[in-house]
């Protein structure tokens, strides 16, 4: 009876494997409608990121933040570290333009134009093309060390490195001025901190890219966690349609589903051709990047079989279940989430537009002397000293006008144009006198303004406090 009891006991206890080995993915190429959608994505980042900052406007870097000067360029724009408000707006729209694609279609960003997916895309076109397909890497990697095989690899990472090196130099040329960057570099004459950025980013590209690839979706990105709190059943997500591949089984292309069996031949194929090694059958997973990569693939095999294409497709759990139609599934997008983050959307981009429309390019900062707070002058009247800095954020030259009032018989001593050359900024000392009897005791109020002679419509107002002894 004790003999019984400790086999039933043991037999009660599984083996769970909590951690698996690594294991390297060679992913097989897979082609079809949404891997030209793919390429053409890389394409056009690309053009954007590796292009932008050559182009010009006005005579300078037509994309450039420069952060020795403090000053942002974009086209005709210049922002300034006051302009923070607008860094603020491009945050708030960026974040609820990924909320809207995300509610909408789940991470199409992640498989279309994040760069971890399109660098990693960039870094296995040249794996692909120095080592070969699928089977080609895989036959490579498992053989033995041969002069063939360093030649090889050694192209490759030379390949990779030079890549990222460009992508990193890319990246900097967008902080520091690209022309005088890429002249510091061919005289040997780049600075530390810019020497240290290039290579930085270039080493975390090549290591990402290159190397880590599933890896940082899988384990270090963080959307990938908190998407499924944006999900819910009218989600567009890559699905595997159960009911029309199950039961799975090899068949001959000449066979059709009669019997009970589904139109999933288990070939396999939807696994080999994922990024993240994952079998889109068992359902949706946390890894899935929505590349649809094994779409194309299976559709390629219902072509071959004289099927239907579909069986794993963009659907939404509501359709699966409820076999909608794609009209239905359209009507089904405008739900309450997705209206939120649409009006949010709209209503934050409309703000900034209308702030952006009606900015003032003059900015005014007014700095109290701290050594000498008020002192009386020879005709008894009592003077104050300013320290005014001037920013003109507009691409032209302006000459400013200077005034002050809001205190009785307050002026500027030296009444002077202050000239101030396209986005830049001057600092001017001012003194400011009124009358002893024009104020009480301790801080009175009064005011700046700036008009632009040019323009009158450019004017600042800026309040500050006279102080009477």
């Amino acid at each position: 009876m004790t003999g019984k009891k400790q086999e039933s006991s043991a037999a009660a206890y599984q083996s769970v494997l909590m951690f698996t080995k690594y294991q390297k993915i060679y992913a097989k190429r897979a082609r079809g409608f949404f891997d030209n959608w793919r390429i053409s994505m890389v394409i056009l980042t690309q053009a954007v990121f590796y292009g932008g900052l050559w182009l010009e406007w006005n005579g300078r870097q037509a994309l450039l933040l420069h952060l020795v000067e403090r000053k942002f360029y974009i086209f005709g724009l210049v922002f300034w570290p006051q302009d923070i408000i607008y860094l603020t707006a491009m945050l708030i729209v960026s974040a609820y333009a990924l909320f809207l694609v995300t509610a909408i279609a789940g991470r199409l960003f992640c498989g279309y134009a994040c760069p971890q997916t399109v660098y990693t895309q960039l870094f296995m076109w040249i794996e692909n093309w120095v080592e070969g397909e699928r089977n080609d890497r895989i036959k490579l990697d498992n053989g033995p060390l041969t002069l063939r095989k360093i030649r090889i690899k050694l192209t490759k990472h030379l390949l990779w490195g030079a890549l990222a090196l460009w992508t990193g130099f890319t990246l900097a040329g967008y902080f520091s001025p690209v022309r005088e960057l890429w002249h510091n570099l061919l005289t040997w004459n780049l600075g530390g901190w810019e020497t240290f950025w290039i290579f930085f980013y270039a080493g975390f590209t090549y290591l990402l890219a290159g190397n880590m690839r599933e890896l940082v979706c899988r384990h270090m990105c963080p959307y990938a966690r908190f998407q499924s709190a944006m999900f819910d059943p009218d989600t567009l997500v890559i699905t595997y349609d159960n009911q029309r591949g199950e039961p799975r089984g090899q068949r001959s292309s000449s066979a059709d589903s009669a019997g009970g069996q589904g139109d999933c031949v288990d070939c396999g194929l939807c696994v080999r051709v994922c990024p993240t090694g994952i079998d889109i059958r068992n359902g949706l997973q946390y890894e899935c990047i929505g590349c649809a990569s094994c779409v194309d693939v299976c559709n390629e095999v219902m072509d071959k079989l004289g099927q239907p294409r579909g069986l794993v497709r963009y659907s939404t759990e509501n359709a699966l279940a409820s076999h909608f139609g794609r009209q239905e599934i359209v009507s089904h997008i405008m739900r309450p989430r997705v209206l939120g983050y649409g009006a949010v959307l709209v209503l934050v981009m409309l703000l900034a537009a209308w702030f952006l429309a009606h900015r003032i390019p003059l900015k005014v900062d007014v700095i109290r002397d701290r050594g000498m707070m008020s002192r009386e002058i020879e005709d008894g009247r009592i003077e104050n000293i300013f320290t005014l800095n001037v920013m003109n954020t507009e691409e032209q030259a302006h000459r400013y006008k200077l005034a002050v009032n809001g205190l009785a018989g307050v002026e500027v001593a030296d009444s002077g144009d202050i000239e101030v050359p396209a986005a830049a900024s001057r600092s001017v000392i001012v003194l400011v006198r009124a009358p002893a009897e024009s104020g009480t005791k301790g801080a009175n109020p009064f005011f700046f303004e700036i008009v632009s002679a040019e323009n009158p419509d450019i004017r600042v107002r800026e309040k500050a406090s006279f102080l009477m002894p």
